[in-house]
């Protein structure tokens, strides 16, 4: 039997994840079943447009309800204060350059999940996190993204 899938994830994540799901199953999901009970008081239903859209919606929310639930059930919640403290695991930020002499980027590695590249959240199975992963402050790596190798130099771990 295949083993299961665990989703590593920060105690913030797994909050946020939480607050999610609450959303969705007491607010979100009424108000999708009143718009299709609204819909379906339009009359036929073959060709009713609304009726079609919340439905969608509807799946939707029931899928995302489900990949929720599923997420947190097989949660790994990370401590990254129980790896050193100068060495790059999830939950922390991370600063480096490349090599040669490129300016400094900075990112938070978290689960998937969480993941959110427009505010410097990467998730732990982007190239550049899997090549950071276990690597320590000063170290210099060479980090496989798909346009090649980049050598980069880690100036902080936070």
């Amino acid at each position: 039997m295949a083993e299961e899938k665990t989703y590593p994830m920060t105690s913030d994540g797994k909050a946020k994840l939480e607050a999610e799901l609450e959303t969705l199953k007491t607010k979100t999901r009424a108000e999708v079943i009143e718009r299709i009970k609204i819909a379906r008081s339009f009359g036929d239903l073959s060709e009713n447009s609304e009726y079609e859209s919340a439905k969608d919606e509807q799946a939707f929310i029931e899928g995302r309800i489900s990949t929720i639930e599923h997420m947190l059930q097989n949660a790994e919640i990370i401590d990254s204060e129980s790896v050193a403290k100068d060495e790059v695991s999830l939950g922390r930020s991370v600063t480096f350059k490349e090599l040669p002499d490129e300016e400094p980027e900075t990112y938070t590695i978290v689960g998937q999940s969480e993941a959110d590249p427009m505010t410097g959240k990467i998730s732990n199975e982007s190239p550049i996190a899997v090549g950071l992963l276990g690597h320590k402050l000063n170290e210099e790596v060479t980090i496989k993204i798909p346009s090649g190798d980049m050598k980069v130099k880690i100036i902080s771990v936070d």
